[in-house]
């Protein structure tokens, strides 16, 4: 605390003493999906667009957008380009080469960690709409498949003052493109895999819409060690997006998309009496079916000549999952998420200052649908509001934010989080940085209510857990721009991080809160290279260090490395991209004791090799294909799980 003291007290002397210079406007552009998606890599933080000018981050601010340059956090921009020159189709898959992330994947479930969180404590936003799944508190990443021009930011760092709880570890947000026309792929190969995508976008004088459909489909392969039974999947997603430009100063929109994901997983080994106790084996008849529904209308509405904005919007969020055994339904739950929201912010004449305020209100319900009578069936329900201000103040060379939210919960304690931060330009290719935030996470329905009853007690008691953190860090350029490293340290503090016990004399698990803290700090490396007209090099390092009363946290490894070689022919008559990700060894728990109590093991390193390659035939017409893991690599991301090996991908393209 006394860090993050001094850090807030350099920041408002910085302001007190640098004045403006020259104002960094992103409204000289007239459509900022444009400008995110003009840009040709990833970028971490520093990535500058034809003009000088900075891209746009969505998430970074309630206000409708700020400037990568006028960030002062840490932020990954995923462009469409890396995401179409990584030929990636599970945004989870690109994740992996953003500093500090690390995701762990099994049949129904991939998760995301963000410098050393939980998974939970990851806010993950879809064109604006929170879908996490109220009952587990996370987002199944797995599910979100890329659509052709979508773009990604991942803000690393505690962002509870402007989304209130679920973004302890940070925010990932996804956007599908805005753009006109139309573009298509469709591609198959090993495990019998066929994958597919098309989207249609309008834009004109007053009304934009788009419409995308994805469809991923492979029979899969076995995920058990010695297992014989492959671990297929299916998932199809349809998305639309429309807004109308009623008047010069007004503005309506509404998104909507709908996943469905099927598929089979394999069960644990719950027979003390075989060799195989505690580890996964061959299920058959075991499948998952998963639905969920995303809406959000809005409108917005600007006044003073732009400078006074208003925007209220309204998200709904419904999830439903089933879990399917030899004998029909074993387990089953329904979710829904409520949430309205007002932002106004007013920019003072035009000038680098400008203020927000917002109010949310949320309604989260949950309701367990296992069959049998083994579980209370009841509604449960949680409400919160929360009320945000923001200051912002971006300068041409030093720029200041700070934030706070109240939280008025009906269930827990009232909370407040802050979120301050400065940033300075020291040199034309050097900026400093540093930020410091808190962050909160309430229990979920399944910690706080237990699901089955004798197989996980939940425990009403709860409390939210609570996080602290800082960061500094250092963004520099060479080669007029043509070369960019950051570079973050990053140091935080959670308190009454919810775990599972196992107390005698039954052993059934139940959350409780910790009583010690859980500390997580590290480094944070990013490198992002034009080597001539033709090659581009971007890579990425992390190390951590998570410890809970000095034991390593699990499914979080120290060290994450990544680096993708691209290669581009004149007028992009072809390309080809090479992957290298490297996975450190990560502790991780296995039940392979008969008690249930978990016993630490350790999970191997591992590297991966992914090479694609493509080759236009015509104007908007192109072949492609890829091979991921070409070095057949056998390795874990969750104990006992094993994870697909080499897959070969081939298919075609359309784009007009």
């Amino acid at each position: 605390m006394k860090l993050i003291t001094l850090l807030s007290g350099a920041a408002t002397l910085a302001l007190a003493t640098h004045a403006p210079v020259f104002a960094q406007n992103s409204a000289d552009y007239d459509d900022e999906a444009d400008v995110a998606d003009a840009a040709d890599g990833p970028s971490d933080r520093s990535l500058v667009l034809p003009g000088g000018v900075s891209p746009i981050i969505v998430s970074a601010s309630r206000v409708p957008a700020i400037t990568a340059d006028d960030y002062t956090g840490s932020v990954t921009l995923i462009s469409p380009e890396q995401i179409d020159q990584r030929q990636v189709r599970d945004i989870a898959d690109v994740l992996r080469d953003v500093p500090g992330v690390a995701v762990s994947s099994v049949a129904g479930q991939t998760q995301i960690r963000l410098r050393g969180s939980e998974a939970n404590h990851v806010l993950v936003l879809v064109d604006g709409i929170e879908v996490s799944d109220p009952f587990g508190g996370e987002f199944d990443i797995g599910t979100l498949q890329a659509e052709p021009g979508s773009r990604v930011e991942v803000l690393r760092g505690p962002q509870s003052a402007l989304y209130g709880s679920d973004a302890i570890g940070g925010v990932v947000a996804y956007e599908s493109s805005a753009n006109a026309g139309f573009g298509a792929r469709a591609e198959g190969g090993s495990n019998n895999t066929v994958n597919g995508a098309a989207r249609y976008g309008y834009v004109g004088d007053t009304v934009s819409a788009s419409v995308s459909a994805t469809l991923v489909s492979t029979d899969g392969e076995p995920n058990a060690r010695g297992g014989t039974r492959d671990i297929g999947r299916d998932s199809y997603t349809l998305s639309g997006k429309a807004e109308v430009a009623v008047t010069d100063g007004l503005t309506l929109r509404a998104v909507g998309r709908y996943i469905r994901t099927q598929g089979e997983f394999n069960n644990s080994d719950f027979n003390s009496a075989n060799p195989t106790f505690g580890l996964i084996i061959d299920s058959p008849d075991t499948s998952f079916k998963n639905e969920a529904f995303y809406g959000l209308v809005g409108a917005r509405f600007s006044a003073a000549d732009g400078s006074w904005t208003h925007d209220i919007s309204a998200q709904i969020a419904d999830i439903t999952r089933d879990t399917l055994g030899p004998f029909g339904p074993s387990n089953s739950s329904e979710g829904n998420r409520l949430k309205a929201s007002y932002v106004t912010a007013y920019n003072f004449g035009g000038s680098d200052h400008s203020v927000t305020f917002a109010a949310d209100h949320e309604r989260e319900r949950f309701r367990n649908t296992t069959p049998g009578g083994f579980a209370f069936t009841g509604r449960r329900q949680i409400e919160n509001t929360g009320l945000v201000g923001e200051y912002r103040y971006d300068g041409d060379r030093f720029d200041f934010s700070a934030a706070i939210r109240h939280d008025i919960n009906d269930r827990f304690a009232n909370e407040t989080t802050f979120n301050i931060g400065a940033g300075y330009r020291v040199a034309e290719n050097t900026r400093i940085r540093a930020n410091a935030g808190s962050g909160i996470k309430n229990p979920g329905f399944f910690e706080l209510f237990g699901f089955v009853d004798g197989t996980f007690i939940g425990n009403e008691d709860l409390s939210p857990e609570k996080s602290t953190s800082w960061e500094v860090g250092v963004d520099q350029d060479f080669a007029d721009g043509a070369v960019t490293i950051s570079a973050t340290y990053f140091d935080a503090e959670l308190e009454g991080e919810i775990f599972t016990t196992f107390p005698a004399p039954t052993f059934t698990a139940t959350p409780a809160n910790a009583v010690t803290d859980s500390n997580q700090k590290g480094v944070e490396l990013a490198l992002s290279a034009q080597i001539g007209p033709q090659w581009s090099l971007h890579a990425a390092y992390a190390y951590l260090d998570a410890e809970e009363n000095g034991v390593e946290e699990v499914r979080r490894p120290q060290s994450i490395a990544s680096a993708a070689l691209t290669w581009s022919a004149p007028r992009d008559a072809a390309s080809a991209t090479l992957v290298v990700r490297r996975n450190g060894a990560t502790p991780d728990l296995a039940f392979t004791d008969p008690s249930f109590v978990p016993v630490r093991v350790t999970l191997d390193d591992y590297t991966l090799v992914n090479f694609n390659a493509r080759m236009r035939l015509a104007e908007g017409i192109g072949l492609f294909a890829r091979a991921e893991n070409l070095l057949d690599e056998r390795y874990e991301q969750v104990f006992s799980f094993v994870s697909p090996g080499r897959t070969v991908i081939a298919g075609f393209e359309v784009v007009f």
